[in-house]
């Protein structure tokens, strides 16, 4: 494809990997921007609480196209794959979204919000509200995802930046008219939000890719892969999101059952978001590893890369748990109230090394991927989500820690064991050690 032929250097992976961790920071920015409007409408607790409960529900149910674009990026390279790759990511938008609704309109709802997750009464009735408006969400994300890959493919990579600019610009117009209004529930705003930003996305991202598809990818020469072969390449790794965004009903729950449940299901969200966008830069790095591990010497290239995104993105995160800079993060920027302050300042301590354990396990994830060996991706998310269930069990049944630190030290200990175990199986692969 793109240069494939060329040595690779470090300015060519720098090209590659800043539109894509620009796209993974704008999205990270989307939370912060919906909590902070709603933290200006009435009862901000509740509606915040019920938003970041139905995001993990949305995310779940979602997770198995999630994959699609490091597929995509690892098989579009003609048009015979992409088409076979377009049959599944249509067949799989269909079923997730008819489970989408099934959830969200029927007592299926109820049994997830009340029996799995516990969560407060005062959560249920807008947490249905908002996952019903947020049906569209499986359909934009599935599509958007298939066709960035093709832009990253044929290297296009910065007009996936782009389209998450797009998304924002359309989340604050929505934000904004529910403030000026300021007569509608939290919830209607932030799912409507939501929903909105991922389809002008998805539709952006398609006629971007417009021309790849009625050109280069037309005229480009591939392997004649069998449907067969493209099930075999996805079907190993569709559902490791999947297990790993178990994680989200899972911390959820075990907030539900730690003290001062409400306050801290409250300021979840800000956390979550926050730790999301200080890790975005490195969850950005598969993709880069699979698009460009064909090119000569990329085994070094590559690797030193890695060793030094994983230095510069642990920094910040210090930086701001040492200084004041983290209330005001909170207060100023997220608009929390103080005594959700408190909690989040101190749980963030415990997400100190996340950034770069993030870095190196999508370092191993993306040489596992390009290598065929994917079944070891979901391998890895299966001793992370597992990690992530005993840990808060144990902490639940002794009652012995403060629920958001529980939650973040779960996913810090989790994601460790999650990068070791991709690293042991990358040792597995012919030729390709470090």
């Amino acid at each position: 494809m793109h240069g494939a032929s060329t040595t690779l250097d470090q300015r060519t992976i720098l090209r590659t990997w800043l539109p894509l961790a620009a796209s993974w920071l704008l999205m990270g920015a989307e939370i912060p921007m919906v909590c902070a409007t709603l933290s200006h409408l009435a009862d901000p607790v509740v509606h915040i609480g019920a938003y970041g409960m139905v995001f993990g529900i949305a995310l779940v149910i979602e997770s198995p196209v999630i994959m699609l674009l490091t597929a995509s990026t690892a098989l579009s390279r003609d048009w015979n794959s992409y088409h076979k790759l377009w049959r599944l990511m249509m067949w799989l938008s269909a079923a997730l979204t008819a489970l989408h609704a099934l959830v969200a309109f029927t007592p299926l709802y109820d049994w997830i919000v009340v029996e799995i997750i516990s969560a407060p009464d005062s959560l249920i009735e807008p947490g249905r509200v908002g996952l019903q408006i947020m049906t569209p969400w499986t359909w934009a994300i599935a599509h958007r995802r298939f066709h960035q890959g093709v832009l990253i493919r044929f290297g296009h990579a910065h007009a996936v930046g782009w389209g998450t600019g797009v998304r924002l610009l359309a989340d604050a117009a929505v934000l904004g008219a529910g403030l000026l209004l300021n007569r509608h529930a939290g919830i209607l705003v932030a799912a409507t939000t939501v929903a909105t930003g991922v389809i002008v996305e998805a539709l952006y991202i398609r006629w971007k890719v417009h021309h790849i598809l009625r050109g280069p990818l037309r005229e480009a020469e591939g392997p004649a892969l069998t449907m067969r072969r493209v099930l075999l390449f996805y079907l190993p790794i569709a559902f490791a999101p999947t297990i790993g965004l178990l994680s989200l009903p899972i911390v959820n729950g075990g907030l539900s059952r730690l003290p001062l449940p409400e306050l801290t299901l409250a300021a979840w969200p800000a956390v979550n978001s926050l730790i999301f966008i200080l890790r975005s830069g490195g969850i950005a790095f598969t993709e880069v590893v699979v698009a460009l591990l064909d090119r000569p010497g990329s085994q070094q290239q590559l690797l030193r890369f890695t060793t030094g995104l994983s230095l510069v993105l642990s920094i910040p995160l210090v930086l701001l748990c040492a200084t004041p800079l983290i209330d005001q993060w909170l207060t100023r920027v997220l608009g929390l109230e103080p005594k959700l302050v408190r909690l989040g300042a101190t749980s963030l301590w415990f997400a100190a090394i996340h950034p770069a354990i993030t870095t190196w396990g999508c370092y191993f994830e993306g040489k596992l991927i390009h290598a065929g060996r994917s079944r070891a991706v979901t391998e890895a998310v299966i001793l992370y989500t597992l990690t992530l269930l005993a840990f808060l069990s144990l902490i639940v049944s002794n009652q012995s820690m403060p629920g958001l630190n529980a939650a973040v030290c779960a996913m810090s200990i989790g994601g460790l064991l999650q990068m070791l175990w991709l690293w042991k199986r990358t040792r597995e692969l012919p030729g390709l050690k470090d």
